[in-house]
């Protein structure tokens, strides 16, 4: 059973930084898109980054562009999400979420790509 589990929320002052995990598990028939998204109280949920694990290929939200760092640990099956320069308007609940090889608009972090989610870890950034 394909299962994936976030961790490594806290709270952190603004221009901190900080690191989220996702460990994937039971995917035998092969892990393609996985990405992470985000959700803040009262607003929709929105990505954040994507990868693409067979081509690497990676797409960021421009609103995270040069501040987080997606990358993914193939001999641990663990997705991470490096986070800098943490502004206030980071503050979320951040899911892991995969999507099947040819779901359309995953790349591009279309939400309703994604049908694998985790339950989510809190970051909170403020002074």
């Amino acid at each position: 059973q394909e299962q994936l589990v976030e961790s490594g929320g806290e709270a952190v002052q603004p221009g901190g930084s900080l690191e989220l995990s996702c460990e994937a598990s039971g995917y035998s028939g092969g892990l393609y898109y996985i990405a992470w998204f985000r959700q803040a109280p009262g607003k929709e949920r929105e990505g954040v980054a994507t990868m693409y694990i067979a081509g690497e290929s990676i797409y960021y939200h421009d609103s995270v562009k040069g501040r987080f760092t997606i990358s993914y640990d193939n001999a641990k099956n663990i997705l991470h999400l490096f986070m800098s320069n943490l502004k206030p308007e980071d503050t979320a609940t951040y899911y892991c979420a995969s999507a099947p090889l040819h779901a359309s608009g995953a790349r591009w972090l279309a939400t309703s790509a994604y049908n694998k989610w985790g339950r989510g870890t809190r970051v909170t950034v403020s002074s």
